[in-house]
């Protein structure tokens, strides 16, 4: 039997490839960047780690067909050579994992980023949440969700050096910057309730962005050079919510020539909601 022919051509299953393309790393795309996390602090020379956070959502062909709820649940990122202004990149996507938990159903894309001569620059996994049945009412997703019990989480105990870090609140300008040109749910409050939210859904990426700042300030090229994420969007960010990112030091292991330092690190809001949370190592 021919590959080809296994799925049906409309179905979303792991391998399905959904392309990619060649760019240039410009300022412009930096400034994008600056604009729409509000970040201060890149080593000179180079991009911000995180410049190219929404590749994988350049094409929607690996999305399930009800959108309406639909939620970024998960992220992982793998740093290991960084981009430059000037720098000829070349992405790819692919469709590595579907699974499901309870009444969703999760789609992950890996994008693959590679420099002119084919040596990785970074992989990322994005799992993608949708429900798996029509929802009953015009709002799945609502502000007092995450005031439930099962949304509540106790993060930064115990021993281990914090990061110190600053809140930044996320406005509609940022968003749009974030999150544009084009109007959508992260950007446009109508777009939001059609789609059963009753306000700016602030992008998932944003928060990771925050914590992949936080790293850089705090490790510098430790961060481009050998950097790993793993994080979970718990609760949803809103428009003209404050969000600060932390991180606490857990172990430390010889890599080498280096130090590998492994953290905890989140997301928490000004009221104490934790939005993101997972764990990071960087190289010092």
């Amino acid at each position: 039997m021919a590959t080809d022919d296994f799925f049906d051509g409309r179905e979303v299953h792991v391998g399905i490839d959904v392309g990619g393309r060649e760019f240039v790393v410009s300022t412009e795309h930096v400034a994008e960047y600056v604009a729409g996390t509000g970040t201060v602090d890149i080593p000179g020379g180079y991009a911000p780690a995180l410049v190219y956070h929404s590749e994988v959502y350049r094409s929607l062909d690996w999305y399930l067909p009800n959108i309406v709820g639909n939620l970024h649940t998960r992220q992982e990122w793998d740093l290991f050579f960084p981009m430059s202004v000037g720098d000829i990149v070349r992405s790819h996507s692919t469709v590595v994992d579907r699974y499901r938990k309870r009444d969703r159903l999760y789609v992950v894309n890996e994008v693959l980023f590679t420099d002119a001569g084919g040596r990785w620059l970074q992989r990322s996994r994005t799992h993608q949440s949708f429900l798996a049945e029509n929802p009953a009412g015009e709002v799945v997703v609502d502000r007092a969700r995450e005031q439930r019990q099962d949304r509540r989480f106790r993060v930064g105990e115990g021993d281990g050096e914090k990061i110190p870090t600053l809140p930044r609140t996320i406005t509609l300008a940022m968003c749009e910057a974030f999150s544009g040109p084009g109007k959508n749910y992260h950007n446009d409050r109508e777009m939001a309730r059609v789609l059963g939210f009753p306000d700016i859904v602030v992008q998932g990426m944003m928060s990771i962005c925050f914590l992949s700042d936080m790293l850089t300030q705090h490790y510098g090229l430790g961060w481009y050079h050998g950097g790993k994420l793993d994080v979970r969007l718990v609760n949803v960010v809103w428009v003209n919510e404050s969000l600060t990112p932390h991180g606490k030091v857990r172990e430390q292991v010889r890599e080498g020539t280096r130090r590998r330092v492994f953290l905890d690190v989140w997301c928490e809001k000004a009221d104490g909601t934790v939005a993101t949370v997972g764990t990071a190592s960087a190289l010092e």
